[in-house]
C-alpha cells in the first residue's frame, strides 16, 4: 500500500495512479489523505473518478480522545428505547466546558494549557486561509475571508444568512457564497442542508451553517471556558450555539461511519418549529435530536419533536433532546431525554 499526504499540491500524480491501475485494477493500493476536499481541485484533479472513494476525516470524537468505543448513534436509530436504560451521567458543566472550547485536532488537544491552545488554533486558521484556500483559486478580495469566517462564526448552529454576513464585510452576496464554498472546502465550515422540503409542507429550506471544531467557533468568538460558565446573557446565547455545533458534529462523525445512515439535515417548520439535527435510516426512518444547554427539559423543549413525530407518523422512530443534566427517560411517545455525553459513552460495557 502506497499512502500519499497532500496529493492536492501535485495532482498529477493522479495519472500515474491512474495508469497503475489500468494495469492493475485491485483496490486498496494507495490511500490518498489531503486538507481540501476531493472535489475542489481543478478538473486535472478528476483523474480519479469512479476508481476512488472518498471520506472525510473530521477532527477526533470524543470518543476518539477517550480510546472509547461510540455506538450511541447506532443503538439510537435502531432501538432509541434502550438509549433510556442508561446510567445517571457524571459529566459536570465545567467538564463539557472544557470540552467543548478544545475541540478535536490533536494537536490543538496536545498544547500543556488553555491559552497555548487558543493560539494554535489561530494560526491553524491563518494558515489555511493564507495557504490552503489560496492554492485552490486566486482570491480578488482574500483579505475579507477571515473576516467573513468570523461572521459566520457567529452564525453558528444558525439559519446561514449570506447577505447578511456579506453586507457585514463589504462583499457581495455572490462573492460571499463563492467564499462560503471555499471554506467548506478546507474544512473550517459545514453547510447543514433543510431536511423535509419535498416531503413536509412549510420546511424552511436553507441551511444551517456550522463551524466544523468546536476550539475554532470558540476561538473566533473570543470565547474562554471562564465567560462560558459565567451568568452573562451574552455568552450563555454563545454557549447554546457553540454546543449546538458541537454536539451536531459529534453526531456526523459517528454517521459518517454508520452504514445505515441515508442522510442527515436540520428540520425548521415557518411557524417557528425546528430540530437540530436529522438522521434518516436508508428504510426512510427518521430519528430527531434536539440540544439544549440546560440541566433540566422543560415541556417547551419538546415542541418540535412532537411536531416532528406527528406529522411523520409511523416513519418517525425516535427523537431525543440531549441536555446537560444527569438523567435519561423517556418524556413521552418515542420522544427521549439523555445527558449530551451519551453520545460518547459506550451503550455496551
Amino acid at each position: 500500500m502506497v499512502l500519499i499526504d497532500e496529493y492536492q499540491k501535485a495532482p498529477e500524480v493522479l495519472e500515474a495512479i491512474k495508469a497503475e491501475l489500468n494495469r492493475a485494477t485491485f483496490s486498496g493500493r494507495f490511500v490518498l489523505t489531503g486538507s481540501t476536499r476531493h472535489d475542489a481541485l481543478p478538473g486535472a484533479a478528476q483523474a480519479l473518478t469512479g476508481r476512488l472513494e472518498t471520506l472525510t476525516v473530521f477532527p477526533l470524537s470524543q470518543g476518539e480522545r477517550n480510546d472509547q468505543r461510540e455506538d450511541f448513534l447506532a443503538l439510537a436509530i435502531e432501538h432509541p428505547e434502550e438509549v433510556v436504560q442508561l446510567g445517571i451521567s457524571q459529566t459536570s458543566r465545567e467538564e463539557y466546558v472544557s470540552r467543548i472550547t478544545a475541540g478535536g485536532f490533536p494537536l490543538a488537544l496536545a498544547m500543556s494549557n488553555e491559552a497555548a491552545r487558543r493560539r494554535w488554533v489561530r494560526q491553524y486558521v491563518r494558515l489555511t486561509l493564507e495557504r490552503d484556500v489560496r492554492e485552490l483559486t486566486n482570491l480578488r478580495q482574500g483579505d475579507k475571508l477571515g473576516l467573513l469566517l468570523g461572521r459566520l462564526a457567529g452564525q453558528t448552529a444558525q439559519v446561514l444568512n449570506v447577505a447578511s454576513a456579506a453586507s457585514d464585510v463589504g462583499l457581495t452576496p455572490v462573492t460571499a457564497e463563492s467564499y462560503i464554498s471555499l471554506l467548506e472546502r478546507v474544512f473550517l465550515v459545514h453547510r447543514l442542508e433543510a431536511w423535509g422540503t419535498t416531503l413536509l409542507s412549510r420546511s424552511v429550506a436553507k441551511p444551517k451553517i456550522h463551524v466544523l471544531d468546536s476550539a475554532v467557533a470558540a476561538t473566533l468568538l473570543r470565547i474562554t471556558p471562564e465567560k462560558l460558565l459565567s451568568l452573562r446573557a451574552s455568552a450563555t446565547t454563545e454557549f447554546g450555539h457553540v454546543v449546538e455545533s458541537f454536539a451536531v458534529a459529534e453526531l456526523q462523525k459517528q454517521a459518517s461511519w454508520n452504514d445505515s445512515v441515508a442522510g442527515v439535515g436540520h428540520w425548521r417548520h415557518l411557524d417557528g418549529y425546528e430540530v437540530d439535527f436529522i438522521v434518516e435510516r436508508e428504510d426512510g426512518g427518521i430519528i430527531g435530536f434536539e440540544i439544549k444547554t440546560s440541566a433540566r427539559v422543560q415541556g417547551s423543549d419538546m415542541k418540535g419533536m412532537a411536531r416532528l413525530r406527528d406529522s411523520l407518523g409511523d416513519q418517525f422512530v425516535g427523537g431525543f433532546v440531549l441536555y446537560l443534566g444527569e438523567r435519561s427517560y423517556t418524556y413521552a411517545d418515542r420522544l427521549h431525554v439523555a445527558p449530551l455525553d451519551r453520545v460518547w459513552t459506550p451503550t455496551r460495557r
